[in-house]
């Protein structure tokens, strides 16, 4: 097996066609662009919804058959270890495609984002044979207990911005639970799961247990949504789409997860460090060209200290935030994933200046040889809370800062959101830290810190943010469900 290094070898994108991606399919439709050069890198399968019913029938055979059903836990955990050694043995070929297709910067997809996917297969291999129910003491007539079993055929639908890590946070705990399942990748990004789909074979899961789809969500993804042997849905994206899925799935009462939208507070208060709260300020807004649904892209400054953070601040924009080709060791920023995401968020460099913020810096296009949707990071001053830029996602390198006088101004404004997802607070008086972090309406607070999440510890939001956890042990309570069971030992009515 090949494996690449950091370098744009123009023969990769035909390599990885000719070895993953010959599918014979009814239709081929031009799917992903490596969006540094503009141009098409790969052709895939676009799944109908004929495709769709394939591949859930397919699930739903695995889920009763023996091979699967019968499978005892340390077996199973056994075989997502496995999976988890391949994913981490081909770790440079993984890398790469996903640099060329996401336009991530390939040392930050080979030492952060795979890393983070094998990692997740590993943890949730050990749970395998951890999940279990309980005896309950009712009365001497009665012998109760519970048993918890795998939901089903979970249909499971991922984003782009973190193609392998993100699938790998809905695998996991779905297999350790014995499901089975259908998961569909982003369009923008379809690349890599293909690859992930042989290393599934590879590994030895039996037929059916998974199954990897390509396509769009208007025909893909609300056949999966609505198909009558599907179980269970599983969401990662925009609160948008997930409110169409969140209907769609109603009419068949299925069990939903939702993880969308965030519009995430950074509270810096005067006794911060300051050094570190501007580190991690860049890093929460500016990382992964600032595509992240956690993004704090709404920084709260407290008085006393909000000029100078605006000023080490920028100062960090300009030393840190290369931007270039993401293939280069030194880019800390590559392109946005998209035309269309990159059309978005200049339209909202346009409307912060239209409603009468300040363009601190930023906010332009960027190019390589005249090519590449790249935007340079864009910061905005003087934002008044009711303005768009300061209320909607935008999903890009695009930060408001503004200033505050109270700890209960802050929380106020904080909370201020139809959003819920995550939360950030620099301070070194612990008792604000925990006062703060109870009253913040968010699934997840960071203190002194930001967007360093951990496997081993849920993720979720509150409000619009969506619906149950992901990670962490929390994360099996989404694809587990309890059985009870009464035994009548005392034969009384």
């Amino acid at each position: 097996m090949n494996s690449f290094g950091p370098h744009p070898i123009e023969r990769l994108p035909v390599w990885i066609q000719r070895q993953y991606f010959s599918v014979k399919s009814t239709r081929i439709t031009e799917l992903t662009a490596c969006f540094r050069t503009e141009k098409p890198i790969a052709t895939v399968q676009a799944a109908s919804a004929q495709d769709v019913d394939t591949a859930v029938q397919a699930a739903s055979k695995a889920l009763k058959h023996p091979s699967w059903k019968l499978l005892s836990g340390t077996d199973r955990g056994k075989l997502m270890s496995k999976l988890a050694d391949l994913i981490e043995k081909r770790k440079e070929l993984l890398a790469s495609i996903d640099a060329w297709d996401n336009g991530k910067p390939y040392k930050v997809a080979l030492s952060e984002d795979i890393p983070e996917t094998f990692n997740t297969i590993r943890y949730y291999a050990g749970w395998c044979d951890k999940v279990s129910g309980q005896t309950i003491n009712t009365t001497p007539e009665k012998f109760a207990y519970t048993s918890r079993q795998p939901i089903g055929v979970v249909a499971q639908i991922i984003p782009w911005n973190y193609p392998l890590s993100m699938a790998a946070w809905k695998l996991g705990p779905a297999l350790a639970c014995g499901n089975t399942v259908v998961l569909k990748a982003a369009e923008q990004t379809p690349l890599s799961i293909l690859v992930l789909g042989q290393l599934v074979k590879e590994a030895g899961f039996p037929p059916g247990v998974l199954n990897f789809v390509n396509g769009f969500g208007q025909e893909a993804g609300s056949a999966l949504v609505q198909h009558p042997l599907v179980d269970k849905v599983a969401f990662t994206g925009s609160t948008a789409t997930a409110k169409h899925i969140m209907t769609m799935a109603a009419k068949s009462l299925k069990n939903i997860t939702l993880e969308t939208g965030g519009k995430s507070p950074m509270v810096v208060f005067n006794d911060a460090d300051l050094e570190q709260a501007v580190k991690w300020s860049h890093l929460g807004i500016m990382s992964n060209q600032g595509q992240i649904c956690t993004a704090t892209s709404r920084i709260l400054v407290q008085n006393e200290i909000y000029n100078s953070f605006l000023s080490k601040f920028k100062e960090a924009v300009s030393t840190v935030s290369k931007i270039g080709d993401q293939w280069d060791e030194s880019t800390y920023q590559g392109p946005q994933v998209s035309k269309a995401q990159y059309d978005r968020i200049l339209s909202y460099v346009q409307i912060g200046q239209d409603e009468g913020a300040k363009l601190l810096m930023g906010g332009q296009p960027w190019r390589i040889d005249g090519k590449g949707y790249f935007i340079t990071p864009t910061v905005f001053t003087e934002v008044a809370d009711s303005m768009r830029i300061y209320r909607e996602e935008v999903f890009g390198p695009f930060v408001t800062i503004s200033s505050f006088k109270t700890e209960e101004e802050a929380l106020s404004r904080a909370n201020d959101s139809t959003y819920g997802l995550g939360a950030a607070l620099f301070t070194e008086n612990l008792s604000k830290a925990h006062r703060m972090a109870a009253e913040i309406e968010s699934g997840m607070v960071w203190v002194n810190s930001s967007q360093d999440c951990d496997f081993r510890v849920p993720f979720g939001g509150v409000k619009q943010s969506g619906i149950g956890r992901e990670l962490g042990e929390a994360g099996l309570e989404a694809y587990s469900q309890i059985k009870a069971v009464h035994i009548n030992m005392g034969n009384k009515l």
